[in-house]
């Protein structure tokens, strides 16, 4: 008894891994995570397909523990790379506990794919040799750091927060040049861009519509300027 928690990648079909698209392509049962998985990743699959956004978290583990027990090949569909916000634990934990083996196979995440957007690199020597990842204050956390960690100066990737856009720039403790960017739909066919500053972006979000399915990035890594050679390629 086995299930696969897959990372589908940030959208376009063809950022799964090799591995992740054989799984697919093998399984009986695959419950993906709604709108956030592209599509064209279920088409022609021979598996019974469940929207998980349709059902609740008792009902998907208890569809996947009763098909693993039958011997079927179950994959479970995460958008991006289930380690970021994928909430699996508590998806893996009863499954483990019913003696089913679980299998995690990474995905490509949506803040690689904005770096990919963006042409740049998340970390960069002389400019950020470190990245942090977070996500504001909402209906699911109560309290953030994103006002103390923003005194490090490093990039930081923020997730789940382009609806809270104006209060997270607000509290940023950053010279309000710093570059910033959101990236809507990163490696979809709709993809947006939208590069400012951490003064000016909000606006910038909010004239183009917005509010949820963006990455937002700020950071000196976002200007592409002001980096030193790596140390691997200087002349010998």
């Amino acid at each position: 008894m086995k299930v696969h928690f897959v990372g589908a990648g940030p959208g376009d079909s063809e950022l799964i891994t090799v591995k992740g698209a054989r799984l697919l392509a093998e399984a009986d049962l695959v419950v993906y995570a709604g709108s956030l998985v592209n599509p064209a990743l279920l088409e022609g699959l021979g598996a019974k397909l469940v929207d998980s956004n349709k059902i609740n978290l008792e009902e998907i583990n208890g569809m996947m523990l009763e098909a693993a027990e039958k011997g079927e090949r179950v994959v479970r569909l995460h958008s991006g790379d289930p380690a970021l916000y994928g909430a699996i634990l508590e998806q893996m934990r009863p499954l483990e506990k019913a003696g089913v083996e679980v299998e995690v196979v990474p995905g490509v995440s949506s803040l690689f794919a904005v770096a990919a957007a963006l042409k740049t690199q998340l970390t960069l020597k002389g400019v950020s040799e470190s990245l942090i990842v977070t996500r504001p204050a909402g209906t699911t956390l109560e309290e953030d750091q994103i006002r103390e960690m923003s005194r490090l100066g490093t990039t930081m990737a923020i997730f789940l927060g382009t609806d809270k856009i104006k209060e997270t720039m607000r509290s940023l403790e950053v010279p309000k040049e710093t570059p910033a960017a959101v990236v809507y739909h990163a490696s979809w066919p709709d993809e947006l861009v939208i590069i400012g500053t951490v003064e000016d972006i909000a606006d910038k979000v909010e004239e183009a519509g917005i509010t949820k399915s963006a990455l937002i990035l700020v950071g000196n890594v976002i200007s592409r300027s002001g980096f030193g050679r790596s140390h691997l390629y200087r002349s010998r």
